[in-house]
């Protein structure tokens, strides 16, 4: 059988050469998407421009049920590389280049598996994963697509993850009455007082969630990760900003956490509380169905002859498809702790593992 190593590699630095980062969200529908089009013969391709430097490319080929996802944007490059980021370098078992690992590596390896087979395939690229801002898949779960299944790439060492956290950020911003530190409502009027109160009582209440138990994860992952306000040290602070996240367990009713959040703050001290990204958890749904889809998918890893690995911590938008009621797993080359990274790498056995993992499944 043919080795695709060689043929991945190729690929991937092509796809590796063409800058996605994102932000700055300055992505279009040529570059990297005029590139996967044309190495996708005999498929019909549809390349759609969502705004915002969202733009997604479906290509299918016959009649395919079962839908393969993977994005195309990559994190900024940070100044700690070590040679330019957008050339691959292939060196001691590793391919090395800005998105390799995440997730360029599974494209390439999409594209070389639809090169030697004939089969039925369907692929859906975006280029918004990282912002964010998931215009690419809404759009296509808002079309009558006719998928009941999706394989979604990210870094899980080419094992099949069928659950994983959701996601949720929020701004909140909270108010004072500037005046004097010396004065005897400092206390009560300094709108940082309010957030630091409001810290304490949410770090608390996050460490009474740590018995909550779903298919191998433990409790509720938390992190205040900007506190911001006030003038100097002898004013009393007007005003206050935190933003938060937090990474529920599928067994977690995301509604009701924010709920308790908002409740941690004193009503007087809230200005405002307002989520600005949610992704919910793989499976989606309540805790009864969100089983029972955890299930199908571990069928479908089944079906497929995908090992099945651990439950993560990490967000993906296989959740996405999983919210729509498609059966959705995560399987990629790579291990997710080289994802963000300054040389970000994938190893050369991750990427010769996946290519021909997905050249049987499409040769089924």
């Amino acid at each position: 059988m043919t080795d695709l190593l060689p043929s991945i590699l190729a690929h991937l630095e092509k796809l590796v050469s063409f800058d996605t980062r994102n932000p700055p969200r300055e992505i279009t529908t040529g570059g990297i998407f005029d590139y996967v089009r044309g190495q996708l013969p005999g498929f019909r391709v549809e390349v759609v421009d969502h705004g915002a430097g969202a733009v997604s490319l479906l290509a299918v080929r016959g009649t395919p049920t079962r839908l393969f996802n993977v994005h195309l944007d990559t994190v900024p490059s940070s100044p700690h590389w070590s040679a330019d980021p957008h050339v691959l370098r292939v060196a001691d078992g590793r391919a090395t280049g800005l998105g390799a690992c995440d997730i360029k590596g599974a494209a390439a390896g999409l594209i070389a598996a639809a090169q030697v087979t004939q089969g039925d395939a369907a692929f859906l690229f975006t280029s918004d994963e990282e912002a964010n801002d998931a215009r690419c898949i809404a759009a296509f779960l808002d079309r009558d697509h006719g998928f009941g299944q999706v394989v979604v790439a990210e870094p899980t060492g080419c094992e099949a993850v069928l659950a994983h956290r959701g996601i949720s950020a929020v701004r909140m911003a909270f108010r004072g009455r500037a005046g004097h530190a010396s004065g005897a409502g400092a206390l009560e009027a300094s709108a940082v007082h309010h957030a630091v109160r409001w810290s304490s009582r949410a770090l608390d209440f996050v460490g009474l969630e740590s018995h909550r138990r779903f298919g191998g994860l433990t409790g509720l992952r938390f992190n205040i990760g900007r506190v911001e306000g006030g003038i100097k040290a002898n004013v009393i602070a007007p005003a206050a900003e935190v933003r938060f996240g937090f990474r529920p367990l599928p067994s977690h009713d995301i509604d009701q956490l924010h709920t308790a959040f908002r409740g941690f703050a004193a009503p007087e001290g809230l200005e405002s509380y307002e989520e600005t990204f949610r992704g919910p958890s793989l499976p989606a749904g309540d805790v009864a169905s969100a089983e029972e889809r955890r299930l199908a998918a571990r069928d479908l890893a089944d079906e497929l002859g995908l090992p099945v690995g651990n439950a993560v911590d990490f967000w993906t938008e296989a959740s996405l498809f999983s919210a729509a009621g498609m059966t959705a797993l995560v399987f990629g080359p790579g291990d997710i702790a080289q994802a963000h990274t300054a040389d970000e790498w994938v190893s050369l056995d991750q990427l010769q593992r996946y290519g021909g993992i997905v050249r049987d499944i499409l040769d089924q």
